[in-house]
């Protein structure tokens, strides 16, 4: 949702009504005709008509035989641009995906993106859940993952509580922590064992472990390492997948201290 106060004095409407269209057809994976794409954007069908031209000659969306508009596949490509940028040095995709390989668990790290907690990198492994939400860019259920109680952990009271109200607290599951003081005697406990920890509160039957990479006075520049593992492991194996989350940061930190 837009928030009108926030709305740019310079704000170009012709590239804010172009997205609007690229997003409303992004949601509807069948297609859409001009005429629905223009009712769902509140435009008229001149308008439409003249943007979804121009974002089909750019190749960001894709006129079909019956007349219907999907995305194109430049979305793919900049999307592919962001998975790089996020991810960082060749090196820390190599080390997260000998992690996966290695435990079975899929590996995860996250960041502050914008000041919000974001998955920045994946490598899957063959013994944890599917979780096809958890791609780079997810940006949502912070307090319902490790990943993000390990950067949330790293806020103070107060920029926790602002974030926390901003972004609410959704029970994905009967297990999430939807209470603001239950979340922090949370974060406490995570913060003394050395590794935050969330089982069932994201995904029933799915546990999931953080530890924090690199701290910084920046936020933006705080990464988190978390993997992903059926929950019955995680209540036998807490003490070795925090060893080896562990081993793992060390040599993401080393990889994104490469960067330049």
């Amino acid at each position: 949702m837009r928030d009108p106060l926030a709305e740019p004095s310079d704000l170009i409407r012709s590239v804010s009504r172009a997205l609007r269209v690229l997003e409303a057809v992004g949601r509807a994976p069948k297609g859409l005709t001009v005429k629905q794409i223009a009712r769902r954007c509140e435009l008229t069908v001149a308008t439409t008509y003249h943007l979804v031209r121009t974002l089909a000659y750019e190749g960001y969306v894709i006129r079909r035989e019956d007349g219907t508009y999907i995305v194109g596949l430049e979305v793919a490509d900049r999307y592919r641009e962001l998975v790089t940028a996020f991810r960082g040095p060749p090196v820390v995709g190599e080390a997260l995906r000998r992690a996966a390989a290695d435990s079975g668990y899929s590996h995860f790290l996250g960041r502050f993106v914008g000041g919000q907690v974001a998955i920045t990198a994946v490598a899957e492994g063959p013994r944890s859940p599917y979780l096809e939400d958890l791609v780079p860019g997810f940006d949502e259920g912070a307090h319902a993952t490790a990943l993000g109680k390990a950067l949330l952990a790293t806020l103070t009271p107060e920029q926790r509580f602002r974030y926390l109200r901003e972004y609410g607290m959704r029970p994905f599951t009967t297990a999430t922590l939807t209470a603001t003081d239950t979340f922090e005697a949370d974060l406490t406990a995570g913060d003394r064992r050395g590794m935050h920890l969330e089982l069932g509160q994201y995904r029933q039957g799915v546990a999931c472990a953080a530890v924090l990479v690199t701290p910084d006075k920046d936020m933006e520049r705080r990464v988190v390492l978390a993997c992903a593992l059926p929950a019955a492991e995680m209540m036998t194996s807490a003490r070795v997948v925090r060893a080896k989350l562990l081993t793992v940061a060390r040599a993401v930190a080393d990889g994104l201290a490469t960067e330049t």
